[in-house]
């Protein structure tokens, strides 16, 4: 196994701890406020994208990573929303991660 395939296994690794980790914080009611729940189905979904698209070849590994990498952000940024508002995320705050979602998933394509 080459360098970068370690180096991202590794770092796949690593962000799937982070969301496991962080996921097992939150009770179920809060992680399925209506808004939180269309931001993470969104978030669900086009990493289902990313993994279509790599294992079809049409993008790379590294470029998945970085991919997995801004969704990891966007995820993160909800979360740290939702815990200033007991569980919740406000009209604008979702419309924010919409549109950061928006731009990843240009970046993957169709």
């Amino acid at each position: 196994m080459n360098t970068m395939k370690k180096t991202l296994l590794v770092a796949m690794g690593l962000l799937a701890a982070g969301v496991a980790t962080g996921a097992s914080a939150e009770t179920r009611w809060d992680y399925n406020h209506p808004r939180r729940f269309e931001v993470n189905e969104r978030l669900h979904n086009q990493n289902l994208r990313i993994r279509d698209k790599r294992r079809e070849g049409e993008i790379n590994g590294v470029e998945a990573a970085r991919l997995h990498r801004a969704d990891y952000r966007i995820r993160m940024q909800e979360r740290r929303f939702a815990r200033h508002d007991d569980g919740h995320i406000s009209r604008r705050e979702q419309i924010r991660l919409n549109h950061e979602e928006n731009r990843v998933s240009r970046r993957i394509g169709d």
